[in-house]
């Protein structure tokens, strides 16, 4: 099964750390070079070339938002969360940040983004500022070909391992399963996952706050084969 994460759980690499990288390679080369090894211009008297480590390196585009959702859209409208009520809150992020509408959103991030009223300012932050390693993946694009959109529902699951609530820390995992459903009326699997979820609160009595996320895609379940007819020959 696939692991991403949203916030804390999609770690995409940040364009300083990239190039702090890069420079430290270019630096261990020139280095290298000096040492007269085989391929790196040892013996040569001309000067090794200044490589400027920012020319090398192009920093990812931030996720191109989709358009506003307009009447037509599908999506529902976010769920009016219980904040005193961490399942709740739980409940409210999964089902918003798993509705998408491919007429309006350009990836899965857009429905993200409509999810972040249920997270901590930190989290939606960070979810604004996220920039994708890929693309938004064969699935997507097989629902943006239909404009479809999805239809989810959400069930709380009990693991005797989950660590327990305290007064400013919660978390609840969510199975998360729905339907795709095309403008073309074309319709087949949508989002399939289980969703483990941190809040946290900054006291009794203030309002919980999704703070991370880790998310495991489910595994599809192959179509039945259809099975071959006995060999019925003498």
């Amino acid at each position: 099964m696939a692991t991403h994460r949203t916030g804390a759980r999609r770690a995409t690499p940040r364009a300083g750390s990239a190039v702090v990288s890069a420079a430290v390679s270019a630096a261990a080369l020139f280095a290298l070079a000096g040492c007269g090894l085989p391929g790196l211009g040892g013996g040569s008297a001309e000067p090794a070339p200044k490589v400027s480590p920012e020319a090398s390196f192009t920093a990812k585009a931030p996720v191109p938002s989709g358009k506003p959702l307009g009447p037509g859209a599908k999506v529902p409208d976010p769920p009016d969360a219980d904040f005193q009520d961490p399942t709740s809150v739980a409940t409210a992020w999964a089902v918003t940040a798993h509705s998408h509408d491919t007429a309006y959103d350009t990836s899965p991030h857009d429905a993200v983004l409509r999810a972040a009223r249920y997270a901590t300012e930190k989290l939606a932050a960070a979810e604004r500022e996220y920039r994708p390693a890929a693309g938004a993946g064969g699935q997507w694009l097989v629902w943006a070909e239909h404009k479809a959109w999805t239809q989810v529902k959400t069930s709380l699951e009990t693991d005797g391992d989950a660590p327990t609530d305290t007064a400013t820390t919660a978390w609840r995992q969510l199975a998360v399963t729905g339907k795709a459903r095309g403008r073309d009326g074309w319709s087949g699997p949508g989002p399939r996952l289980h969703a483990f979820v941190q809040l946290v609160r900054d006291g009794a009595g203030k309002p919980w706050r999704v703070s991370k996320v880790n998310v495991v895609e489910a595994a599809t379940v192959p179509s039945p084969q259809p099975t071959a007819s006995p060999d019925r020959s003498e």
